[in-house]
């Protein structure tokens, strides 16, 4: 079932809902990676939003605006705006917002609404934990290998022409100012975060510089690098290797023990 949907161009925004029993539970709105131009929608989806759910948590799985695969062929946004930055932040931001007034259908506590990402999907639930504000501030976000810098060495080039467009991919400002580690606030919330060293698609110090800069903060955080297990894993029991799959059972640790009441 589609809770929750928006005007886009080529496709629609709409979130999908997996809701635990009981009452007063915790909520992720749940951010498939694609390199903000499509969405892996199963393995870093909807297959999380059943585990989490399995574990009663409630899972929402969001179908942002991306670039999507035209663009990627065609790069016709040298001529038209398309989809581009900030356009997934605003459907983050919009899916935070439903699942918090909507909090009674779904037995959420409006309190404890996070994140989660995979790969650009990491990125944006990171942004999102730096530049929301109020309300609509995640209660925790779990970037899992993120894209994270848009500027450094290991800068993941195909997510940063999807999110700022061919138009503006030079544009050292913005570019600035959507290199997460560069601008983590000291009240940033809490920060689960993983990759591995092999990853071959998303440079494993784009997570490194991610840490260090939470560190330099004094943000609670944890951080799990995996020697093995590459890209792209999300909730898969097979993907991957038992080594980085291990990351699920020590989210759930860390969301019951570690996260404030």
């Amino acid at each position: 079932m589609n809770i929750w949907e928006g005007t886009s161009c080529h496709k629609t925004v709409e979130m999908t809902p997996y809701p635990a029993d009981g009452e007063g539970n915790m909520a992720v709105i749940v951010c498939p990676g694609g390199s903000y131009f499509w969405h892996d929608m199963e393995t870093e989806g909807h297959a999380v939003g059943r585990w989490l759910q399995s574990h009663g948590i409630s899972a929402f799985v969001l179908r942002y605006r991306t670039a999507y695969v035209p663009a990627f062929l065609f790069r016709f946004r040298y001529v038209f705006r398309g989809n581009r930055y900030p356009d997934p932040q605003d459907d983050l931001r919009q899916a935070i917002r439903y699942v918090k007034s909507h909090h009674h259908d779904f037995g959420i506590d409006t309190l404890h609404v996070g994140a989660m990402g995979f790969s650009a999907g990491g990125h944006l639930v990171m942004s999102a934990a730096e530049l929301f504000t109020g309300a609509d501030k995640p209660y925790f976000v779990a970037p899992i290998y993120p894209v994270v810098t848009m500027e450094a060495d290991c800068v993941h080039k195909r997510s940063r022409r999807a999110l700022l467009g061919e138009s503006r991919v030079r544009n050292r400002s913005l570019r600035d100012s959507l290199s997460l580690e560069r601008h983590v606030p000291r009240d940033c919330c809490p920060v689960f975060l993983v990759n591995c060293k092999d990853d071959p698609v998303v440079d494993y110090r784009n997570s490194v510089l991610l840490d260090s800069a939470l560190t330099a903060q004094s943000v609670p955080h944890v951080y799990l690098q995996y020697e093995h297990g590459g890209h792209g894993f999300g909730a898969s029991d097979t993907k991957g290797t038992a080594e980085c799959r291990e990351w699920k059972e020590m989210f759930l640790k860390w969301a019951r023990e570690t996260l404030p009441k």
